[in-house]
Order: structure tokens, then C-alpha cells, then sequence
């Protein structure tokens, strides 16, 4: 799924479940000591469809530690983005001198938990919200929402440092499954940075997937990556 979202260039791998069995390096295992088996389970796929989208650009495999802000470290001169939720497991990878920005999240489709969306949007995002649902109610408009806003912090973090709140973040959803995120960062931002951050989302197989990508300023993205899929099938 997530490639139909992805620019070329940035190499992807997804799994629907845990059934191929995934080998951690030893400072990646020791994170998950005492963790439910489950959650281990999880966390080794997420980390095998990183190291297959890692291939796709060409480099070796290497472990992958949550840095500051608890983003994945990634090789020097890669950007990347790791999601995981019920059901689905993905990473995505690209040259740092392709793609400046990247960030992608999966959530089940379902409705948000109660409260909230009162958390994380603003009065004009929510009236936005319900004019989309009053359009077309069988589209998760509210989970979709919430998605957007963590894909935005996932590109917008690694590449700023700075913390980003969901208020911090205005966003706007079109139904043709693209997403337009304006950042008003709560404490100045020590690199340059268009504050502007464009997306895209799709809906279906009761999954949510959203992506933010932007590529670096008068360079092409580049010939399409080889895009890695883990052997489980979509549901």
C-alpha cells in the first residue's frame, strides 16, 4: 500500500503481520527485554521492513536506535521513517540529498478514541472535519486527520530537533488524498525550514496510511527505488 503514496526515489517495505521471523542486532534486542512477546514481535518486523528498504538504496544492514525524541537513528546520509499499528508494519528510506524530509504513519481506520480530537485540533480543523464527514461519511476523515499530524512530526523532527505539539500543526484534508500541514513551531527553529509541509493519505483494508515527503530544493527525486514488500499478503 504505502508505495502508491511514496515519490520516486524512496525505497519502501511493508508487512501485514509477524509470521516471517526477523533478527534484531543485540542493542536492538536489549530494548525489548521484558517486553511483551507481542510487542517484540512488532517491533522486529518494523525493523526488518527498514533494513529491506535500506537494500532497496543500496546499503548494508545496521541496527536501528530510537534517537532524541525517540526517532530511529538512521545511516549517515539516509532519512527514514518507521509505522507500525494493528496489522501493518512499514519503513520507508531515501538519499538525504534526494528526500530532505520523511515521515509516514499507519493507523487502524476506526474512530478516534473519544476526547481526543478535542486534543488535537483546533476549532477550524474541526469544523473542517465535520463538512468533510457531512460530504462523505464512510471515509475515516478524523483518523485520517490524526495520522497526518504524526506524519508531519515524523518528518518534521530529525530534521529540526525541535519538539512539535498537534496544535502546533494546521491541517488541512482534501478528498482527493492529499493533505497541506502549516507548522507554528513553539520555540525558534535553529535551521531553515519551510513552514509549509505537503502530504498524501489513503484509506482501505481497514488501515489509514499517511506520508509526508519532501524532496531537497532544485533536485529531482530521481529514478524510482526498488520497492522491497515483505511475503505476507494484504488483507
Amino acid at each position: 500500500m504505502i508505495e502508491e503514496l511514496l515519490p520516486p526515489g524512496v525505497a519502501s517495505s511493508e508487512a501485514f503481520d509477524d509470521e516471517a521471523p526477523a533478527v534484531l542486532f543485540a542493542a536492538e534486542a536489549a530494548l525489548m527485554e521484558g517486553r511483551r512477546e507481542r510487542r517484540r514481535a512488532q517491533f522486529a518486523t518494523a525493523r526488518a521492513c527498514a533494513r529491506r528498504a535500506l537494500a532497496g538504496l543500496g546499503r548494508e544492514p545496521v541496527a536501528l536506535l530510537p534517537g532524541p525524541g525517540g526517532a530511529p537513528q538512521w545511516p549517515s546520509g539516509v532519512v527514514g521513517s518507521i509505522t507500525h499499528c494493528e496489522g501493518y508494519r512499514a519503513a520507508v528510506a531515501a538519499p538525504a540529498g534526494v528526500v530532505a524530509a520523511l515521515g509516514i504513519d499507519a493507523e487502524p481506520a476506526g474512530p478516534l478514541p473519544r476526547g481526543v480530537l478535542g486534543l488535537i485540533a483546533s476549532a477550524g480543523e474541526r469544523a473542517a472535519l465535520a463538512s468533510l464527514a457531512a460530504a462523505d461519511g464512510s471515509v475515516p476523515w478524523e483518523r485520517i486527520f490524526f495520522s497526518a499530524k504524526e506524519a508531519v512530526y515524523k518528518a518534521w523532527y530529525p530534521a529540526t530537533g525541535v519538539w512539535l505539539g498537534f496544535r502546533d500543526a494546521e491541517v488541512v484534508l482534501s478528498p482527493a488524498g492529499t493533505f497541506r500541514a502549516v507548522l507554528r513551531p513553539p520555540v525558534p527553529v535553529p535551521v531553515p525550514v519551510d513552514p509549509v509541509y505537503e502530504g498524501r493519505w489513503l484509506a482501505g483494508g481497514g488501515l489509514v496510511l499517511t506520508v509526508v515527503a519532501r524532496t531537497v530544493a532544485g533536485r529531482a527525486a530521481g529514478p524510482a527505488a526498488a520497492q522491497a514488500t515483505a511475503g505476507s499478503a494484504a488483507p
